[in-house]
């Protein structure tokens, strides 16, 4: 689980194309809204928002004025802590309050707390707390899945799914059933992800197509850009040459040492971040 703190403050609207991660994501905002569109749906405009794990990238807009918290927590994790299966939340965004086996209100009460609080060590130290407690009544998650999510992350989504589901010792119907009910995502589109993951990464430190497409395990260059174009909307030459761009990614990336982002609209902000200690 890590935590980022946001506060922006421009004189013009920002536009971020948020590439799909290995995470899902709560935003707990303070006050100002976010609009959110993701595959040709309408758009959802919220002040807290939480989004499972997607295969498809979603823009978040917002006017310019923008403060809160991102929480970025492990698929399990978020099982944990909301007990919702995750196969329903996921490629959606959703008011973290309606949840629908979340404690009404409780999001929202928290977000407003931490807004109250004078400094981003007072916050991130009340979320450790609260996401504590959430953590010890919440629903617990398979041991089995978190070694299978474990793997996946480790060899970047290279290991094929027989032999992950050998490893933990279930069969593949039971690892499908279980990471769709914990994950969000069957472990094939889980290791997709977290494979474009990889090559986002390797694309960005400067590393060629053609060597990222063999070291990642696609079948080749075609292949690659096919599942870049899928899950990001673009093709690997233009996410590169845009966070190369004027705009780049203020603020940064979502997650260190990751490309997940790219800034649609020109301007300026601050963030700050830290690792929680919770999942």
């Amino acid at each position: 689980m890590s935590y980022r703190g946001v506060r922006i403050a421009i004189d013009r609207p920002r536009r971020r194309l948020e590439a799909p991660i290995g995470a899902a994501t709560l935003l707990l905002g303070f006050e100002e809204p976010v609009r959110i569109t993701r595959g040709g749906l309408e758009p959802d405009t919220l002040v807290s928002v939480y989004c499972g794990p997607t295969t498809t990238p979603a823009v978040g807009e917002h006017g310019g004025r923008l403060s809160g918290i991102e929480v970025l927590l492990a698929p399990w994790a978020a099982f944990t802590l909301f007990g919702t299966p995750q196969h329903e939340l996921a490629n959606r965004t959703v008011d973290p309050d309606e949840l629908p086996h979340a404690l009404p209100g409780r999001v929202c009460e928290l977000a407003a707390a931490l807004a109250s609080l004078p400094s981003w060590e007072a916050r991130f130290g009340l979320l450790d707390d609260v996401f504590a407690r959430w953590a010890d009544a919440g629903t617990p998650c398979s041991a089995r899945v978190v070694r299978a999510w474990a793997e996946l992350v480790r060899t970047g989504g290279a290991v094929p799914v027989p032999v992950l589901a050998d490893q933990v010792g279930w069969s593949v119907r039971q690892l499908e059933s279980r990471f769709r009910e914990q994950i969000g995502l069957g472990p094939k589109a889980a290791g997709r992800v977290l494979r474009l993951q990889r090559a986002r990464r390797l694309l960005a430190a400067g590393h060629g197509q053609a060597e990222t497409a063999a070291v990642c395990g696609y079948y080749d260059q075609a292949h690659l850009s096919g599942e870049f174009k899928a899950m990001t909307g673009c093709t690997p030459r233009e996410f590169t040459l845009a966070r190369r761009g004027p705009g780049g990614v203020p603020g940064g990336d979502r997650m260190s040492g990751e490309a997940t982002s790219l800034v649609l609209a020109s301007g300026g902000g601050a963030d700050f971040s830290k690792t929680g200690r919770v999942g």
